[in-house]
């Protein structure tokens, strides 16, 4: 269910930069304030395409992690002989490489939210890149939060 969120989500940002890159150029004239960053029509195409890029990757990512997924599911749900060819293990390699594809799609979208804030200049980057650093660390190393509750009911 997370995967179908993440692949939503990265084709309506999509859909949403292009609806706003017509406007961009027209609008640029009222980020000439430096805290903003260069704003020129290079700069301006670079953002756009790189922030488009991640989340259209993140999108194949997830569709593809979803269709593993479904593969997987009815192989595992299917008792007839027609599918008694595919072992334990091969069902389990196709298992395994949808849940890494949804996890390289939702590393794409994290990564993608420090490119938005890209667009308002350097600070809000910089502020973004540490908190998706702190809570891919929290999503990543959570065994640490689990093994001191367990220590403290005992």
């Amino acid at each position: 269910m997370g995967t179908i969120l993440t692949a939503s989500i990265s084709i309506l940002v999509v859909v949403s930069l292009a609806m706003l890159i017509n406007n961009a150029y027209t609008a640029s004239h009222l980020f000439r304030n430096p805290l903003f960053g260069s704003q020129s029509t290079k700069i301006f195409a670079l953002k756009y395409g790189s922030i488009a890029v991640f989340l259209s990757l993140s999108f194949v990512f997830g569709s593809m992690a979803i269709a593993f997924m479904i593969d997987a599911n009815f192989l595992m749900n299917a008792n007839s002989e027609e599918f008694a060819l595919y072992s334990n293990e091969q069902r389990q390699t196709i298992f395994e490489k949808g849940f890494v594809l949804a996890l390289v799609s939702n590393r794409m979208l994290c990564i993608s939210f420090p490119l938005l804030l890209w667009m308002l200049g350097p600070l809000p980057v910089w502020f973004s890149s540490l908190a998706l650093v702190w809570g891919l660390y929290q999503l990543d190393f959570a065994g640490k939060l689990i093994n001191n509750s367990c220590n403290k009911q005992t």
